[in-house]
């Protein structure tokens, strides 16, 4: 019986925390893709040596090597939308002979920054990502690396990236025109954060429908919040509880949907009998609940197909995607009793 400790397992992310550099970084010193200054590359060879790390052979061909893995991340996995999407994906790769690794950021920008570490670790051979919007860096560092990276129903700003995305503006815009058209003038607005591409095109969609129809918004009926249930429970609450409450209200995704509804319940109010409904998204209970939810359905699961096939053929001519929206009509809106 031997007494002796196993030697632990040293990965790149070890030796980027040591240096005090990047994963990408270490990365570019290892695969000789990209530019490193002396000073840095030496930093990171001392912390390798130091810590006795051994690139594979896979590693130091980093540019032209890669797994048959995608790397999928998503920010919540009990959100149907999420869960729908990740099926897509699932099925294309089964489909083309790929595996397909999960991950989940919760919307946090620091654990987004520990999977892109771990994925470009992994050597795979896409990234398929609804981005927080941080971490800037690390996704030029995958990209540099030559792994494709595909931004899903969201964009950034400062990264030319391709995307695929659903009309966010167009299906925003017609559920707040048929608000409209059934006599309503107080519509509250429950959205995402400005910053995300679905927070700020939705909301935009909402404007540009009562700007149209010549109609005023009260912008305190308009409470942007964070897509989690607690958040999004309270910021319904608040809406409800205005000086001059709303007598519809647009929800701009299944989460905060969910939370509306249980707020008017918890509030004692009937749905749309005291207050009319639609949300964007068309998650399965919307349908099944009474009365059935009026929403602007993305196609999802097509849409996840279609991610994993834009991300495996990428090249430099790769441009985004936006796919349409479908509204159903169904029985949570009603004319506005004047």
């Amino acid at each position: 019986m031997s007494d002796r400790n196993p030697v632990p397992h040293v990965t790149m992310k070890d030796v980027a925390a040591a240096a005090g550099v990047g994963i990408g970084t270490v990365s570019r010193v290892f695969s000789n893709v990209g530019s490193v200054s002396p000073r840095t590359r030496a930093s990171v060879e001392e912390a390798a040596k130091r810590l006795g790390y051994r690139p594979s052979a896979l590693g130091r061909d980093l540019k032209r090597r890669s797994t048959n893995n995608i790397g999928l991340i998503v920010t919540d996995i009990s959100n149907n939308f999420y869960g729908e999407f990740a099926q897509g994906v699932l099925a294309g790769a089964k489909e083309l002979g790929w595996h397909v690794i999960l991950c989940a950021s919760g919307e946090d920008p620091a654990t987004e920054r520990e999977y892109i570490d771990l994925l470009v670790e992994q050597r795979v051979g896409g990234i398929i990502a609804f981005p927080t919007g941080e971490n800037i860096d690390a996704w030029r560092d995958a990209r540099r690396l030559g792994i494709n990276v595909l931004f899903a129903d969201r964009e950034i700003e400062q990264l030319d990236f391709p995307s695929i995305l659903v009309d966010n503006l167009t299906g925003a815009r017609r559920l707040t025109e048929y608000l409209l058209a059934l006599g309503h003038e107080r519509i509250g607005y429950l959205g995402g954060p400005a910053h995300l591409t679905t927070g700020g095109m939705r909301e935009q969609g909402f404007r540009i429908a009562h700007a149209e129809a010549g109609a005023t918004i009260d912008e305190d009926l308009i409470v942007r919040t964070r897509f989690t249930r607690d958040t999004a429970y309270a910021s319904a609450i608040r809406l409800l509880e205005s000086r001059r409450p709303p007598t519809a209200l647009f929800a701009a995704n299944n989460i905060l949907g969910e939370a509306a509804l249980n707020a008017i319940r918890d509030h004692g109010l009937t749905v749309p009998g005291d207050i009319s409904v639609v949300m964007f998204d068309d998650a399965p209970w919307a349908r099944l609940v009474d009365p059935p939810v009026t929403t602007a359905a993305q196609p999802t699961w097509s849409m996840g197909q279609s991610a994993l096939r834009l991300v495996l053929a990428m090249d430099e001519d790769t441009r985004s995607q936006t796919l349409p929206v479908e509204i159903m009509i169904r029985r949570s809106a009603a004319a506005r009793n004047v």
